[in-house]
């Protein structure tokens, strides 16, 4: 009644969402290129490009982006953001200033944060595959994680 099954398999071991941050452009840094891949970023200097990632992204309060097309899994802002952004749960913090759309599935702000764009909230969102840029072909500079 009780028996244990002689066919055990180990369990397959599913990716977790990164929630801590891997990698840190400085607030003395100017980059412009691609970020793309898997881990939590934090940036503090100024980014221009565009950003996908499977995790969390940290636009701190001296972080500026620029782009077309913001893709992360969390995203936090204490800086500012001039892009649309696509993200599960987004963040904008009393210093935030955010100049793009907005589709989220969470959405908080703090009294002072500033968002100028139209907010879809679903039910669901999904940021697509992310996809490692191809540096051999290109003169791109990118960031991977």
């Amino acid at each position: 009644m009780f028996r244990r099954s002689s066919n055990t398999q180990p369990l397959a071991q599913t990716p977790v969402a990164v929630d801590r941050i891997t990698s840190v452009l400085g607030s003395a840094i100017a980059w412009k290129g691609t970020i793309s891949g898997s881990g939590g970023v934090r940036i503090e200097g100024a980014f221009e490009g565009d950003i996908n990632l499977k995790g969390m992204l940290v636009v701190g309060e001296t972080g500026r982006v620029i782009c077309n097309q913001l893709r992360a899994n969390l995203v936090i802002v204490a800086g500012s953001v001039r892009g649309d952004i696509i993200t599960e749960k987004l963040e904008i913090r009393s210093t935030g200033r955010v100049w793009g759309n907005v589709t989220t599935a969470a959405f908080s702000t703090e009294e002072g944060a500033f968002l100028r764009g139209q907010v879809t909230m679903e039910e669901k969102v999904d940021i697509g595959e992310v996809s490692l840029p191809d540096l051999s072909d290109s003169g791109e500079v990118s960031a991977e994680m």
